[in-house]
């Protein structure tokens, strides 16, 4: 009776569109010839939009022990995000937090049609508000951590540690714009707003460098960066086979693709855009 009701709510335009989306995964998913040294073979997408989907599912499937339990924050509407091919797939259960409440009003149409173990919760989420989401989650290790908030990213990825969570994999989204070298993030501010604080809307986020020496003192293991210059990729090590670990040969750093084309030049150019801006060293 429950999910008949779910299927009711769902309207033709957004039963084609999660159609659409599971089939081009599937096909994908299929697709794919892995070799579990290189991560650009991982890749697919069903929902996420620079091959999250498929290094996720490598990783996933290489874990020692598993909750199948998933937290994103910065989930958009449930089309396009890190964590829906889990849900519809493979029937993960976990938290889908957004600060926009249209986005998960959306959300919340979709998701539970396919998952009623996801839960779609709108929450906008600084240092401050961690501790509210870690009463939500049911597991403080997760299988999957995933951080986008294009912004302040550096300071909630600290406050989520300083809360105990210690998720087995967790993806970031790195700023290519601050090159591979510099070790830095934008100053803290709980309402900020990448569309807001500079025209060029690339000042935002933390450098991929910055991301290793956070993860490092943590413990973690670096990954990969995925094929678009996008996503940055650690696991707790213990949470792994040493020897797949040892073996993968990830890439330390792409330019943003997106950024690159829009910009016409490398992260050295589109830097000077916004060199006279405040910054930390981190």
């Amino acid at each position: 009776m429950i999910r008949k009701a779910l299927n009711y709510m769902l309207d033709s335009r957004d039963r084609q569109i999660m159609a659409i989306a599971i089939g081009k995964g599937a096909a994908m998913l299929q697709a794919r010839n892995i070799d579990l040294t290189c991560p650009s073979t991982w890749e697919f997408s069903a929902f996420s939009q620079n091959g999250e989907d498929g290094i996720l599912d490598v990783l996933r499937k290489q874990l020692s022990s598993t909750n199948r339990y998933f937290i994103e924050i910065g989930s958009a509407d449930g089309l396009q995000n890190n964590s829906s091919w889990m849900v519809v797939a493979e029937q993960y259960a976990g938290l889908m937090v957004e600060g926009n409440p249209k986005l998960v009003d959306r959300a919340k149409r979709l998701i539970p049609h396919y998952s009623l173990g996801a839960e779609c919760v709108n929450m906008f989420v600084n240092s401050s508000t961690v501790k509210e989401l870690k009463a939500l989650s049911l597991h403080a290790d997760p299988d999957v951590f995933s951080l986008d908030i294009d912004g302040i990213d550096y300071y909630v990825a600290e406050a989520i540690f300083a809360a105990g969570f210690r998720p087995k994999i967790f993806v970031v989204e790195y700023n290519s714009v601050f090159g591979p070298d510099r070790s830095m993030t934008v100053p803290y501010k709980e309402d900020f707003s990448f569309g807001v604080e500079h025209s060029t809307r690339l000042y935002y986020g933390v450098s991929v460098s910055a991301w290793r020496n956070l993860f490092s003192s943590k413990g973690y293991r670096f990954v990969t960066v995925d094929s678009k210059g996008v996503n940055a990729f650690f696991v707790d090590p213990g949470s792994f086979d040493p020897d797949f670990l040892d073996a993968v040969v990830g890439v330390p750093f792409i330019e943003n693709l997106y950024q690159l084309r829009k910009f016409r030049g490398d992260h050295k150019e589109q830097f000077k855009l916004i060199e006279g801006q405040r910054f930390v060293d981190v």
